[in-house]
């Protein structure tokens, strides 16, 4: 097995120079693991390929949203695009320069419009007429003029997941092309707004350039149109979604040595469809990758508990949980599963069943996967766990976040440390009627029996 960043070396598996097994002992299982010479190498290859166009490249935020990995992108020259104020205060925290900040999302709250304001960010991605109304009646207030990209719906099934699919008509996202070309006609002055551009965004996961391509002919002709009648227009914000391989991702035998170059090659063709469309055309351009800079960047370590078998089935109840990788749950997603030590040549495989200790039957990360020998206390390592991981864990079952340490070279760092129960329950807090020492049952009892006395 062989792969840039992640590879077996003296039969142990390891990110660039550091030993899982190693991590493992050092930091519990199970952890996330990122590679930062695998997330310096994405963004410099995305931004190579845009080389020469008026491009900003806005980090998408909700795929990983750990201070670090903000921080390296941002570094290397990025931007940030957020869908909260939180994911506003981690770039600006970060060190993403405030007028490098895109803000979308479909719901947002007068409040985060004041925030998105008060940091003066490069624009608010409106997604309704009734929000670019709420963003109006708010910068007004304020004193100032929010600048406005309107995005709208092409109307265009980027072919992935029902669930991360937006272009469509019937979708929640975005405004409708033909309403938002009539707006905009008819409205050329709006107090507190200054429309400065259009913005798209399809879905996620996407591996074939050709929805893109349709998508985007339908922005850039919108673009031209209102540029013609006289608007003001001079950004376009192609959004994100660039897909990575995950059946055959960094951990994978058949293609463990291909996918940097596979990724590589599915950038460059995405470049150089956008560099044909837009040639001559008088624009900046946004462009939001998440998911391509980091999927393929972290991988999350297990250890096994237990095998048992139930009739025909053999299971592998590992540490990590649903909780912790939620995508085979939500999206019957599929990760690649490695053991850290290098199987024996010519292993023979067994299909198993991986699942975690949940109490939940969706509690499943695969069902019937050829695997080599699996014996109680091995490790294991689910690829491309970098994007849409540990942003969508949660407490369930009162299981304590994972934590989440960035490897560079032959060094690592505990980036975001493993939650201890006392900060989990601290959490809580109990009404005044439970934390008095005084007021239990018998005691309300008493008390009643004293005051009708």
């Amino acid at each position: 097995m062989s792969n840039r960043y992640f590879s077996y070396r003296d039969g142990r598996l390891q990110a660039s120079g550091v030993p899982l097994d190693a991590l493992a002992e050092a930091v519990g299982t199970p952890f996330y693991c990122y590679d930062a010479d695998a997330l310096e190498h994405s963004y410099s290859h995305f931004a190579t390929a845009l080389s020469g166009l008026p491009a900003t490249i806005c980090y998408a935020l909700k795929a990983n949203s750990n201070q670090a990995v903000i921080a390296t992108f941002a570094r290397l020259g990025a931007g940030a695009d957020v869908v909260s104020e939180g994911e506003l205060r981690r770039a600006l925290t970060a060190g993403v320069p405030a007028r490098k900040i895109v803000f979308a999302g479909v719901g947002k709250t007068p409040r985060e419009l004041a925030a998105g304001l008060d940091a003066g960010i490069l624009q608010f991605n409106v997604e309704s007429l009734s929000e670019l109304k709420r963003l109006a009646e708010v910068a007004t207030a304020r004193g100032t003029t929010a600048p406005v990209a309107l995005r709208v719906n092409p109307d265009v099934d980027a072919g992935t997941h029902a669930k991360i699919t937006t272009g469509r008509a019937d979708s929640k996202f975005g405004i409708d092309a033909a309403e938002a070309r009539a707006f905009l006609l008819a409205n050329r002055e709006i107090p507190g707004i200054r429309i400065e551009g259009l913005a798209v965004h399809i879905g996620s996961q996407l591996t074939d350039i050709q929805p893109y391509r349709l998508a985007f002919e339908r922005l850039i002709a919108l673009y031209r149109e209102l540029k013609t009648a006289g608007l003001p227009l001079k950004r376009l914000d192609f959004g994100g979604g660039i897909g990575i391989s995950y059946r055959h991702g960094p951990l994978s035998e058949n293609g463990a040595g291909e996918e940097v170059g596979e990724a590589d090659a599915r950038v460059t063709a995405y470049a150089e469809m956008v560099r044909g469309l837009v040639q001559g055309l008088d624009a900046d351009f946004v462009f939001e990758p998440g998911r391509l800079l980091v999927g393929n960047a972290g991988v999350l370590v297990t250890r096994v508990l237990y095998v048992k078998d139930n009739g025909p089935r053999r299971f592998v109840i590992v540490d990590a949980a649903m909780n912790d990788l939620i995508r085979p749950t939500l999206y019957d997603a599929w990760h690649e599963i490695v053991p850290l030590t290098q199987p024996a040549a010519g292993a023979a495989l067994r299909p198993v069943d991986v699942v975690g200790p949940i109490c939940e039957s969706s509690d499943t990360f695969a069902r019937e996967r050829p695997l080599p020998p699996v014996a109680e206390g091995d490790l294991l390592a689910f690829s491309s766990a970098g994007a849409y991981s540990f942003v969508m864990a949660s407490t369930y079952n009162s299981r304590p976040l994972a934590p989440e340490v960035l490897v560079r070279g032959d060094r690592y760092a505990v980036v975001r440390p493993r939650m201890d129960y006392e900060t989990m329950i601290g959490q809580d807090r109990l009404p005044d009627w439970l934390a008095g020492q005084d007021d239990s049952p018998r005691q309300r009892k008493a008390g009643r029996a004293r005051g009708a006395a």
